[in-house]
């Protein structure tokens, strides 16, 4: 996990904040969400899904910037930047769920057996070809690790048992994941 655990207000704060900036893009007026005072500097990855489909992710996995402004960067490029989809449009923005994912630092692992399903995130490297997938990816499709390191290859455009070579390089990191889906339901 991380180093701090976000209280239901922050979380709802955060997510004010991830739609409030995109809001801000779109030129639709926003109420100045304030920034929730947190200082901390983890990376973050802000997920859109559509009517249960994923919509936009992007995220960094280190920042420069206290979180609620990695929070803003990553929600604006998830909605208008990420290369699979068109940018979002202003009729969808009330269509879209947000999910954020605040990660701990990555470490680099030797062995495969350290990768906890459900509880880590990976990163793999091999050459130029790069992949993420967050923890809660393989908790939704049920993968079991094999499954969910061959995935984690495919997404950097590599074959699938790729993790098995020597020159892949495997990373792990954990995160505290929150959507609005979440906190309207509890």
């Amino acid at each position: 996990m991380n180093d701090k655990e976000y209280s239901r207000e922050e979380k709802r704060a955060l997510l004010a904040l991830a739609r409030a900036a995109i809001g801000d893009r779109l030129g639709q007026t926003s109420s100045n969400i304030p920034a929730p005072p947190l200082t901390e500097k983890n990376g973050a990855f802000v997920t859109l899904h559509k009517h249960g489909a994923l919509r936009g992710c992007i995220g960094r996995f280190t920042s420069n910037l206290a979180l609620p402004g990695t929070i803003r960067e990553m929600a604006q490029a998830a909605a208008f930047e990420d290369p699979r989809f068109p940018p979002l449009n202003a009729a969808e923005l009330d269509q879209v769920d947000l999910e954020i994912s605040v990660l701990s630092p990555m470490r680099r692992i030797q062995d495969v057996s350290e990768v906890q399903v459900g509880r880590h995130g990976l990163y793999i490297i091999q050459g130029h070809r790069r992949g993420v997938l967050l923890p809660q990816v393989a908790a939704d499709y049920g993968w079991d690790r094999d499954t969910f390191l061959d995935q984690t290859c495919v997404k950097a455009g590599l074959n699938p048992g790729c993790w098995r070579d020597r020159k892949t390089e495997i990373y792990v990191f954990s995160a505290e994941v929150f959507g609005e889906k979440d906190l309207d339901e509890s």
